[in-house]
């Protein structure tokens, strides 16, 4: 179950990010280790709630964590170290990402992004902000599901050209916990606990 409304990015300041592998590790007889992955993709964790001061941004994240019904619904959050198929500091570009190959029957493609070897589907890219080029020609033949990352081609791209795009996009996340504790410093004055994201997939 999915809200498709982001998190107020001036509550997200300060916040901490990492990202989670799954790894299983078997130590046979001889010492020696046999290890499997069974997640394709790492999956973004989070620490909220430092860039809350006031009890105005303290009740925000409250009315925001109670919309949600704690882990329930998945929300968008913008993840400040990796937001767009660039470099952070680069703009984004119509060619930044390889999305596929046309076959001259397939119109359909998935947003995705790489990180060396490993390729992360992209779902929830941010409105108006999806270029696409084939063969380095930029285009506009295309729509966008901004809820799946979708890009749906007018007609379908020859045998042998590359799709590629370029994008900002959300992390889809939700509350890793069904409590958000808030402590009262002062007349207008607030704090909150850490609170944990965890991304999801959709």
């Amino acid at each position: 179950m999915f809200h498709d409304v982001s998190f107020p990015a001036r509550l997200a300041f300060g916040s901490g990010a990492g990202v989670e592998r799954r790894t299983q590790i078997t130590t046979l007889a001889s010492g020696h280790e046999q290890r499997i992955s069974p997640w394709a993709q790492g999956r973004r964790r989070y620490l909220i709630g430092a860039g809350v001061r006031s009890l105005h941004d303290a009740a925000e994240l409250l009315a925001f964590f109670e919309a949600r019904e704690g882990q329930l619904y998945g929300f968008r959050f913008k993840d400040f170290a990796d937001f767009k198929s660039s470099a952070v500091n680069a703009a984004v570009t119509a060619t930044d990402q390889v999305i596929g190959t046309g076959d001259g029957a397939r119109t359909v493609f998935q947003l995705t992004k790489a990180y060396g070897g490993v390729t992360r589907a992209i779902a929830k890219p941010v409105a108006d902000t999806v270029k696409v080029a084939l063969d380095g020609v930029v285009t506009t033949a295309f729509s966008v599901d901004h809820t799946t990352g979708l890009v749906t081609f007018s007609a379908a791209p020859a045998a042998g050209v590359v799709i590629r795009a370029g994008f900002e996009f959300d992390t889809p996340v939700r509350f890793d916990s069904d409590r958000l504790d808030l402590t009262l410093e002062g007349f207008d004055a607030g704090r909150v606990a850490a609170v944990p994201l965890v991304e999801i997939r959709v």
